[in-house]
């Protein structure tokens, strides 16, 4: 690496210790030792960089919906008559008796405590959206001579799941720095190759090891160029102070296209054919002070390594269900959801920031921004299957009780294509450790003349066969509803918590915060009956 010396002073300190970091722009600083690669606007690259977060983010869902749907949590696969009760159970279409339109509004607020080696941060994240606008139509049969006694069709669009996020942690780590990560890319790639090549021409890993190379975190074991064997150029011995910040903005979005009918008013029956959408955004930022001894000249004792990762995609899957009328007050149903299988498409961009130390002071930054965006190989991705049994009460016009028993096998979610080499590991990884999971749902319903109280609980397991990487999701919610006639009003709000420890990194540097996580949303619905 060739060193390029600057007269100039470098401004002091250009990379502090702040969440605010992620806004500031390190390109007017002066540098005495300055990497700072242009090369291309984009990149097409046919490796991988996907991950086992990558395709939990897209196989889980939440409860949204309608304000009736979220303040029984979800507990609707045996009740029907509500437009996102249709995503359950499609048969719940035919249960309505008259037509109806629906939009709903939602105001999500998701807080993270998160803790790193005994420090503990705090961050919120607020968002308002349109979360459900759809409707339905029913057409009675008029030969009342026939068993099939009305049917329905109805459209729906859903935010299935809100991606909006924002997490900080910090804390000091005794032992690992980030310098683990880059080694574990780098280790078996010839020097050759991280000095002749272009950033645009590696694959995922080669680009790893390329930016800690440059950058001066990493050095060779040896100048021969085909070494490949890598040392850190952090010195051990001390402490490492770690930043890290992660904001996200998105949605995974559902658009149901339902058709359903009735036979002798006892058997319901239904279908829903879905078009998804997905959009998400995420900047990361981790930041590195260490306080260890310097061992030689131009060792690096800060740290900064800056992602940023946009996924965009459609995606199909379909449903079918019944709902059968045991007594007029018992109803049992049964729903079957099909995998979710996603074509998507990701863009990733890269900056690595090291900070050189010698015995008679700091130095000024390496900068190895190499310009690039990386647009990744188009990609399948296919989600677990569901299940859901439903049973429900209604207690004539007064009331009702609702449940749902809701069984998911992520373990057989699958990157395609399978063939490649890279996904059979990552393939291979998702079978070992994922589980299959159950979630209960319970809803409950009472009537006050135009007044309707709601309330609602539910417990979903976590997806990991080691039952620390992610914990059990536990919600509750509430709400009222009013009908003036032709219209309706409904309002709720819905709660749940949530533990996860995942590493900062996938592989290298694997230690992460615990991270506490509360999602509250109020939401609010506006019904009209035609």
């Amino acid at each position: 690496m060739e060193e390029v010396v600057v007269e100039e002073e470098a401004e002091d300190n250009p990379i502090t210790p702040t969440k605010n970091l992620i806004n500031r722009n390190l390109k007017p600083y002066i540098m005495k030792k300055y990497i700072f690669l242009i090369l291309i606007s984009f990149s097409v690259s046919q490796l991988r960089a996907q991950e086992i977060r990558d395709a939990l983010r897209y196989a889980q869902d939440n409860t949204n919906g309608t304000a009736r749907f979220r303040a029984m949590s979800g507990a609707f696969g045996a009740l029907g008559g509500d437009l996102s009760a249709i995503n359950v159970n499609p048969a719940g279409s035919v249960i309505f008796a008259n037509n109806q339109l629906g939009f709903t509004l939602n105001n999500t607020s998701i807080t993270n405590n998160a803790t790193y080696f005994g420090d503990t941060t705090k961050e919120t994240d607020n968002s308002f959206d349109l979360n459900q606008a759809g409707g339905v139509f029913v057409f009675k049969n008029q030969n009342s001579s026939s068993n099939w006694k009305k049917f329905s069709i109805a459209i729906n669009f859903e935010n299935t799941n809100n991606l909006n996020n924002s997490i900080f942690s910090a804390g000091t780590n005794p032992t690992h720095s980030i310098d683990s990560y880059f080694l574990s890319y780098a280790n078996g790639i010839p020097l050759s190759v991280l000095e002749n090549s272009y950033y645009e021409d590696l694959g995922h890993a080669a680009q790893q090891a390329f930016l800690g190379y440059q950058a001066y975190v990493i050095n060779p074991a040896s100048t021969n160029s085909t070494n490949t064997v890598y040392n850190s150029n952090i010195p051990s011995g001390g402490n490492y102070y770690h930043e890290n910040t992660i904001t996200a903005k998105g949605y995974n979005g559902k658009l149901s296209f339902n058709a359903a009918t009735s036979y002798k008013d006892k058997l319901y029956i239904g279908f829903n054919l879905n078009s998804h959408f997905v959009d998400f955004r995420q900047s990361s930022r981790f930041y590195e002070d260490n306080n260890a001894p310097l061992t030689s000249n131009y060792t690096i004792s800060r740290v900064q390594f800056d992602n940023d990762l946009y996924t965009y995609g459609t995606g199909f899957s379909f449903q079918f269900g019944t709902i059968a009328k045991i007594t007029n007050e018992l109803r049992l149903g049964l729903a079957y959801e099909s995998p979710t299988w996603y074509r998507l498409n990701d863009e990733l961009t890269q900056q690595l920031v090291g900070v050189s130390a010698n015995t008679s002071g700091e130095l000024a930054p390496d900068v190895v921004n190499p310009n690039i965006t990386n647009y990744y190989e188009p990609y399948k991705l296919q989600t677990p299957s569901k299940w859901t049994g439903s049973m429900a009460y209604v207690f004539g016009k007064k009331g009702l009780i609702s449940f749902d028993y809701v069984i998911k096998d992520y373990s057989s979610t699958q990157f395609k294509p399978s063939n490649d080499s890279y996904y059979r590991g990552l393939n291979s990884n998702l079978t070992n450790l994922l589980d299959k999971t159950n979630e209960l749902r319970i809803g409950a319903e009472y009537k006050i003349q135009a007044w309707s109280l709601r309330s609602g609980y539910r417990k979903e397991q976590n997806p990991y066969k080691n039952k620390t990487t992610i914990g059990d999701a536990t919600g509750y919610s509430g709400g009222i509803g009013y009908n003036f006639g032709g219209t309706k009003l409904d309002l709720s709000y819905a709660t749940f918590k949530r533990d996860t420890k995942q590493g900062f990194f996938e592989q290298g540097l694997t230690d992460g915060a615990a991270i506490n996580t509360k999602n509250s949303t109020v939401t609010l619905t506006l019904l009209f009956e035609l």
